[in-house]
This record gives structure tokens, C-alpha cells and sequence, in this order.
């Protein structure tokens, strides 16, 4: 984890808070939209996005793009990982394999052009061990919070993830 605590000790303690590389842009928001065929003239009229939204957003699916870093960075010397705190349990367990059984975004405050994005990861539960078809592990919840520069909250993504250690047959 985060610090020397365990990680029951640290549910519902903000963890990993990292901002955004670079700020919301209309281009990343076409080249978006573009690739998957979505026409809605909210993303693509500024007109249409005063009308409804007082001025242009982004699409709500983006929400985690405005922080995830890019591939390469100068000055990173530690390749930057998503969702650091499933990686932290799963080492701090022992558990080898993990997978995520289940993933839901609510959506807050509207995303703008040049929001600069800030996420944190907020570990929510952690079970006792259990025995699934895939090993013996433990399932966790985790919440990544999405908040723009004025402190705003425009999203939180809650992921469950179970990690494992494969059974023997």
C-alpha cells in the first residue's frame, strides 16, 4: 500500500491522488468520437453544447482518459501504473492472479475543455478469504475519484476485483 499500514487500516483513505498530464482538449474529444462512430452533435456543435450543457463537455465514457498518463513521460523513471491499489493487495496478500468481476462509473459535474483532471484511489472493502472456482483469494472494492481543478467531483469508477492463488487439481 501507499504507506506501511495495512490495507484494512486504510479503507476510505484517499491513496495514489495524481493529476492529469494535460488538460481536457476538444481534439482528444473528436479524435474520441471519431473512432467510434459517435455523431451526437453535443460533442461536435458549440452551439448544440450551449444550448444543453452551457458550453462544450466531454463525453462522460472519457472520464478516466484525462488522467491516464501517456506511455512515456520525460523525467519518469517508474513506468506509471492504473489502479495501483488492486496491485498493492495483490502483492501485500500474495496473490498472484486477480481479475476485475465488476466495474460502475457514476457521473457528477459535466467534464469541460481545459478541466484538468485529478484522480485518487480510495479502497473501499477487502473480504476475508473465500474460495471461488478460479483459487482461494480475497475480493476488494475499490473507488478511483475523479475531481476537476476547482475540487469538483465528476466521476467515480468502483471497480471489484478479486485476487487469487490458482487451486491445485
Amino acid at each position: 500500500m501507499s504507506d506501511a499500514r495495512s490495507p484494512e487500516a486504510l479503507i476510505g483513505t484517499p491513496q495514489y491522488e495524481e493529476i492529469g498530464e494535460f488538460p481536457v482538449e476538444q481534439g482528444y474529444i473528436w479524435s474520441t468520437c471519431s473512432s467510434v462512430e459517435n455523431g451526437n452533435p453535443l460533442f461536435w456543435d458549440a452551439v448544440v453544447a450551449d444550448k444543453i450543457t452551457d458550453g462544450p463537455i466531454a463525453p462522460p465514457t472519457m472520464l478516466s482518459v484525462w488522467f491516464r498518463p501517456h506511455n512515456w513521460s520525460p523525467g519518469r523513471t517508474e513506468p506509471a501504473v492504473p489502479l495501483q491499489v488492486h496491485f498493492d493487495l495483490k502483492e501485500h496478500f500474495g496473490l498472484p492472479e486477480a481479475v476485475i468481476s465488476d466495474n460502475t462509473i457514476v457521473f457528477h459535474e459535466p467534464v469541460r475543455i481545459g478541466d484538468v483532471i485529478t484522480s485518487r484511489q480510495v479502497l473501499r472493502s477487502v473480504s476475508g478469504p473465500k474460495t471461488t472456482k478460479l483459487g482461494t483469494g480475497r475480493f476488494w472494492v475499490i473507488d478511483v475519484e475523479y475531481l476537476n481543478q476547482r475540487g469538483d467531483v465528476v466521476g467515480v469508477e468502483s471497480y471489484t476485483g478479486f485476487g487469487y492463488q490458482r487451486g491445485t487439481r
